[in-house]
């Protein structure tokens, strides 16, 4: 093999090489440059180039490796270059292409509002496990064992030892405060909860409550009604009116339902209110002094007040949502309608 006449017809043949095509550009890399390619088979022969010759075939060696390194880097530099010329021919006034910007969903939003609320209270978020065990459930707020008020809440077990079930109302939360925590207590509990119910318009086996629980020295059935209203008039407007109707929790006692005046002005008002004019939004009342007890709390030292909402029928209230199935469809056509309150 005549390595300088080898060496001499490849310069011209990278000297004659053109092309615009990524592909081609390519082959002719590996062709020279690749770690199988010509050069380095004849770096391997350039080894038995005799003494004498060396100098001059090592300077085309080295000569046809330099102009095949600065051929693939002129012709790639230069598709690039025309890439670049092509794009800046594009009319960039034009829109672009539009992105998916997602939205929060409408229970969340109702909730973070009615916790910014509470918030400004003074009230601090307190979370709890959702498999709960029947002591912080039931029994140590009132619930004991064969109680006729375990009917209100049809509960789903869970089959593990020691009595678990998916937690029934956010009480629970309150129930882990109290052991954990001295008096003073200001906490609030949301959180998602779970009933053995059918599923319809206007009920869910799954859904979100709010609730929160004040504990103190000289807590008054007054200083609920103040928060209450407090909390009334900053989610439903400053001339929002509430009355409270007494009713059963086996947990507080008394024990009232709150309703906001919604008005009559609409067929849909009179259907929402059935003609009264008023909407139930919570279930409030005074600690019961025996959970008191039950948490090492003595109920002749300190009282207080619990609450609990439902997010969904508040977020059903705020958005004029009539099915509660919608929170839970996943439907893109229901969840866009709130994009423009991310």
């Amino acid at each position: 093999m005549n390595l300088r006449k080898t060496i001499t017809e490849y310069l011209g043949e990278v000297e004659e090489f053109t092309s615009a095509a990524s592909d081609e550009i390519e082959a002719f890399r590996v062709k020279y440059l690749g770690s199988k390619g010509l050069m380095k088979e004849l770096f391997k022969e350039f080894k038995n180039v005799p003494g004498p010759e060396r100098k001059e075939v090592g300077i085309l060696l080295n000569e046809l490796k330099k102009r095949a390194t600065e051929k693939v880097t002129s012709l790639q530099a230069a598709m690039g270059n025309a890439s670049v010329s092509t794009e800046s021919s594009i009319d960039v006034t034009r829109p672009g292409f539009p992105y998916n910007v997602g939205s929060r969903h409408p229970v969340s939003l109702v909730m973070n509002e009615i916790i910014d609320i509470f918030r400004r209270m003074s009230f601090t978020v307190a979370e709890g496990p959702e498999i709960e065990d029947d002591w912080h459930n039931f029994t140590s707020l009132n619930f004991p064992e064969e109680h006729p008020a375990r009917d209100m809440q049809d509960t789903f077990f869970v089959d593990l030892p020691g009595n678990f079930a998916l937690r029934t109302h956010t009480s629970s939360v309150q129930a882990r405060v109290m052991e954990s925590q001295e008096p003073p207590i200001r906490v609030i509990a949301p959180g998602r909860v779970y009933r053995n119910e059918a599923i319809s318009p206007r009920s869910h086996c799954i859904f979100h409550q709010i609730e929160g629980l004040l504990i103190d020295k000289d807590v008054s059935f007054a200083d609920l009604k103040l928060h209450v209203l407090y909390f009334a008039r900053q989610f439903f407007g400053e001339d929002a009116r509430i009355r409270l109707r007494p009713s059963y929790f086996p947990f507080t006692e008394p024990s009232a339902e709150v309703d906001v005046y919604w008005g009559l002005e609409t067929e849909a008002d009179y259907r929402i209110t059935k003609g009264t004019g008023w909407l139930e939004i919570l279930g409030c009342g005074m600690v019961d002094p025996n959970v008191l007890r039950n948490f090492d709390i003595d109920p002749k030292e300190y009282s207080g007040f619990a609450f609990g909402l439902g997010i969904e029928r508040i977020a059903m209230l705020r958005y004029e949502i009539d099915d509660i199935r919608w929170f839970y469809e996943n439907d893109a056509r229901f969840l866009n309608q709130f994009r423009q309150t991310f």
